[in-house]
């Protein structure tokens, strides 16, 4: 039996733009493909693919979980080696449950009674326990000459530079949701000249094209771990985004 790769996106909850990355890089390769262009998997594709996904919650790089694979190494060996990252894990995960307490403490005490909105005294609090560089291999194999060039200019970011950089991506996630919640067309300009305000951000760590910046909204959606970012801030706002930069894309950089 043979499964296509909308099956297995939707059996796996796994994208179908990451499986065909996994393909082109020769991790999950499908069983065969039909007459149409389209790929199908089999058994042994989806076993493949489950032991892919545990591994990648281990947090091992995609270069790692490669390598394990088609060496068919002692797996518990693998886990072993891993233990300590799983440890680690851990802690960074308790240090997120006492971020995220925090803030619904401090929410709840700084609620403006007259108007429902509410202050966070130290957003850069909003931040701590997260860890950014967890899926660096993973930008490192998608998009090699922009990950090189974003890493470089993170390496001259100092530790003020990088606190401006993150109160101002909350305060933008927040704009955009008010101009959502407002009912604002993505086209707007006003929405328009935010999302401009937004790539010139990204510029600063690397240059997107229309195509690339148009992948990057919809990477916003697609991916589990941007589109929570997003619906912390507001359900909905990862689509409001990628349709606002997707517009940006066509009118200002096609």
């Amino acid at each position: 039996m043979a499964w296509s790769i909308a099956d297995v996106a939707r059996m796996s909850g796994v994208t179908s733009r990451t499986l065909r990355h996994y393909d082109e890089i020769g991790l999950l390769p499908p069983a065969w493909i039909g007459s149409n262009g389209h790929r199908y998997y089999e058994e042994a594709d989806l076993l493949r693919l489950q032991q892919i996904l545990l591994m990648r919650e281990l947090d091992l790089g995609l270069r790692e979980i490669a390598a394990v694979l088609d060496s068919q190494a002692d797996r518990v060996a693998v886990l072993r080696e891993h233990h300590e990252r799983l440890l680690a894990e851990r802690d960074r995960l308790a240090t997120l449950a006492r971020t995220v307490g925090r803030t619904i403490t401090e929410l709840e005490k700084s609620e403006d009674m007259e108007n429902g909105m509410t202050k966070i005294n130290r957003p850069e609090n909003l931040f701590e326990g997260f860890d950014h560089t967890r899926h660096d291999e993973e930008a490192r194999e998608r998009w090699p000459e922009h990950y090189e060039q974003s890493r470089q200019a993170i390496e001259t970011m100092t530790p003020e530079d990088m606190e401006r950089w993150q109160r101002e991506v909350t305060a933008q996630m927040i704009r955009m949701a008010e101009f959502m919640a407002a009912g604002t067309p993505a086209t707007d300009p006003a929405v328009q000249s935010e999302i401009h305000t937004h790539y010139q951000g990204i510029c600063h760590f690397w240059t997107p094209n229309a195509a690339a910046y148009k992948g990057l909204a919809q990477t916003y959606v697609d991916d589990p771990r941007f589109r929570t970012n997003f619906d912390k801030v507001a359900e909905g706002l990862a689509e409001y985004q990628r349709d606002a930069m997707t517009a940006y894309a066509e009118g200002r950089l096609s």
